[in-house]
């Protein structure tokens, strides 16, 4: 799946995780991309992007749900952008199956535009500080 814009990255973030779509979210980066998820695994490719998040969503993120936050878009230059999204999670999931609580993280991703639209070449969830 292509986006009309880079913008539109995190709201097709968002919803995909919202309803555990790990294939949803993967269609997002290019068929080469790299993720860093919140749990520190390195994807790479748009399979391995797919089957680490469903792991990730069957696991400690079977409940959790992101809270959108502040946004920052920047034009690195023509047909590609970088966009930084924070989100709060709450129902993170323990080892042992006890809540986590909430936690403040940020999206950071690259995207580059191609003859079909916009798409992620590589991105970053990682907890703040």
């Amino acid at each position: 799946m292509t986006l009309s814009a880079p913008e539109t990255f995190v709201r097709a973030f968002a919803n995909a995780w919202a309803v555990r779509d790990a294939k949803a979210i993967a269609a997002l980066f290019a068929e080469d991309a790299d993720f860093l998820t919140l749990t520190g695994h390195w994807a790479e490719g748009r399979k391995a992007v797919e089957e680490t998040l469903a792991g990730e969503m069957a696991g400690a993120f079977a409940r959790a749900k992101l809270v959108t936050g502040r946004t920052k878009l920047r034009t690195v230059a023509p047909g590609v952008a970088q966009i930084m999204q924070r989100y709060v999670l709450s129902g993170i999931l323990n080892a042992d199956g006890s809540d986590a609580g909430r936690v403040g993280a940020i999206l950071s991703a690259v995207l580059v535009e191609g003859p079909q639209g916009w798409t992620v070449a590589a991105a970053q969830f990682t907890a703040e500080g």
